[in-house]
């Protein structure tokens, strides 16, 4: 059939389905964020516009947070769900940068269509065109290469033939899984092909589930048996797979106790017997306490980021690290015995080669008991104080969230607060950023996941600078009518860098308000209530912990009632943090105070670990 590029890449979108992990048939790419403008409105907007009634076209209020949106959306989907970006070439373009680093830390899959400049270069140069004196092919969407798992710039439309079915492989891949960008020159949109009707029949993508080589799988299973103290880490991947249930299954059958990263919080019930926590530096201490003194780490799904290994000192370093993930990338690292496959098939295939193998009850209960530690700890920190501090605000968020609502922050202090202190209400119900940290995503990435977690209520928490970093798309949010909760808890400045900061001995400069150069006595401060208002948001403001607790219940009811955001603002204390006292490695200078302690732990540091 004679199609214009655009119109051929529309109708692959609309043809391509997903199977949920429930077993649900559902639209692989279930609609489009858009910003038009002269690269995009009259090829991708024509396309999109014909089939307006069968593919919902959303409207952003910034590039970059409408492509974060899409990023939520398909976190909050558990990666089955993908959202589509389409914006104009040059600065339009580039703003979508950012968001699809976000993707790419966090394995999320998201696809960008940027437009471009012309290929035919007649018009040269247009408007918003770069140009690169010794590279004329060269244009700012090559800037996307470096965040693509997959980036092509179509030149000629009939490259769609060959370029798509790779496009579907890396955005439905366990182990390659994160952003596609398809960069499309505003004449090439428009050009027509014969295409082939073939391309658009329906195709759908299910989960694959790659089993482990099962050499591997004995090793592992060797490596296991021979230990005494074993610990099960969960990450993403467990989520990702759907093997939540199988993970908690396997620990129970062994007697191992489990711990969470930060994209595989919320898989294992806060009370289960063999919950430890949260691992790391934003995790726990009755985690790391459990990580010290594991002898054998199964560490399933997971990238073991920093902060989930105190960059890699959380571990003892006699311990032997058994890994299995999709990603034999991931599976690899520090001399692991890798075992890579499927999150649900490896546990499954590993608990059949163990067979009635199990710990000792003595190493198995101290997960309940460590952990009982760390909920009296946080117990104590949710204790209501003249100021409210991050942690009583979580805490009350926390108690009036129900089992199916969905909680979700991504910079400064909050994560730490969610990560170490918020106890599960359902599974896969929390999205913690920390991967990319990107200040804004907060706003941004609960609306698509409001638009993609419909059984619950999304809360968002965060910070009064990730407000003001990106704040348009609350409007979007109340424009289109997709209700969240936002909190926003302000402090005055950016005040976990300024702990960090002053932590390692630096002078307080340029982070909290006080510490900023102006020219005023009294500078300005913002009513975030009324711009949040401004914006087509519900408003409350809270300055005591009660008040909280009633302003975030009004919210919660409003927003729902209205079909629109609500944000509850918040005053908290500056200087108050949960805290699971692991290192972080951070640059310290030699005369900083924060040296000494530099010192000390960097020598305990795994680099590599024995086989």
């Amino acid at each position: 059939m004679k199609l214009t590029t655009a119109q051929a890449l529309v109708r692959w979108l609309l043809a391509q389905r997903s199977e949920t992990l429930d077993g649900r048939e559902v639209p692989l790419f279930p609609g489009v964020f858009a910003i038009f403008g002269h690269g995009n409105v009259l090829g991708m907007g024509t396309a999109l516009e014909e089939h307006r009634d069968e593919f919902p076209v959303w409207r952003g209020h910034t590039e970059q947070g409408m492509a974060l949106a899409a990023v939520g959306y398909a976190k909050a989907t558990h990666r089955r769900q993908v959202g589509v970006v389409t914006s104009s070439i040059g600065p339009g373009a580039l703003n979508m940068v950012t968001a699809a680093g976000v993707a790419h830390a966090n394995r999320l899959p998201v696809l960008l269509l940027p437009g471009d400049t012309f290929t035919s270069r007649a018009p040269d140069p247009v408007l918003q065109q770069v140009e690169h004196f010794n590279d004329p092919t060269a244009t700012v969407n090559d800037a996307f290469r470096a965040v693509s798992r997959y980036f092509d710039r179509i030149t000629r439309p009939e490259q769609l033939i060959a370029t798509l079915p790779q496009v579907a492989r890396i955005l439905t891949d366990p182990a390659e899984c994160g952003p596609v960008t398809l960069a499309l020159p505003q004449d090439v949109q428009v050009e027509t092909y014969d295409f082939p009707e073939a391309l658009f029949e329906p195709v759908t993508h299910r989960l694959l589930r790659s089993r482990p080589d099962r050499r591997a799988l004995t090793e592992a299973a060797a490596a296991l048996r021979a230990s005494r103290r074993p610990l099960l880490v969960l990450g993403g991947g467990v989520r990702y797979s759907g093997a939540g249930k199988t993970a908690i299954e396997f620990a129970e059958r062994h007697g191992i106790p489990i711990t969470e990263t930060t994209a595989g919080r919320t898989l294992v019930p806060h009370d289960h017997a063999l919950h430890a926590g949260p691992l790391g530096v934003t995790g726990s201490t009755s985690a790391n306490v459990l990580a010290t003194d594991a002898d054998v780490v199964l560490a399933v799904g997971t990238r073991l980021q920093d902060f989930t290994t105190a960059s890699w000192t959380v571990f003892s370093p006699d311990v032997r690290l058994v890994t299995l993930n999709a990603a034999r990338f991931d599976a690899v690292k520090h001399g692991a015995l890798a075992v890579v496959g499927d999150a649900d098939a490896g546990l499954t295939d590993l608990a059949a080669q163990l067979e009635s193998w199990r710990v000792d009850a003595g190493w198995t209960s101290r997960a309940a008991t460590e952990r009982a530690r760390w909920d009296a700890h946080i117990d104590s920190l949710r204790t209501a104080t003249e100021v409210p501090t991050y942690a009583q605000v979580v805490g009350v968020v926390n108690d009036l969230s129900e089992p199916r609502d969905y909680v979700m922050t991504a910079s400064g202090g909050m994560p730490g607060e969610l990560i170490g202190g918020w106890r599960g209400t359902g599974p896969g119900t929390m999205d913690v950023e920390y991967g990319f940290s990107c200040m804004g995503y907060e706003l941004a990435g609960a609306w698509g996941a409001a638009m993609a977690h419909t059984e619950g209520l999304v809360t968002t928490m965060l910070g009064d600078g990730s407000y003001l970093m990106l704040n348009s798309e609350l409007f979007s949010a109340a424009f289109a009518g997709h209700p969240f909760v936002a909190v926003v808890c302000d402090n005055r400045g950016y005040a976990v860098i300024a702990r960090l900061q002053q932590g390692q001995g630096g002078k307080p400069f340029n982070n909290f308000y006080a510490d900023c150069r102006t020219e005023h006595a009294q500078p300005p401060r913002v009513d975030f209530a009324a711009h949040a208002e401004s914006l087509g948001c519900l408003a409350f403001t809270a300055t005591s912990l009660d008040d909280v607790r009633g302003a975030y219940a009004k919210a919660r009811e409003a927003a729902l009632a209205e079909r629109r955001p609500a944000v509850v603002v918040v005053s908290t204390q500056p200087d108050a943090w949960t805290e699971a006292g692991a290192w972080w490695e951070v640059g310290v200078a030699e005369h900083a105070s924060g040296r000494a302690e530099y010192d000390r732990v960097k020598p305990t540091q795994v680099r590599y670990l024995k086989a």
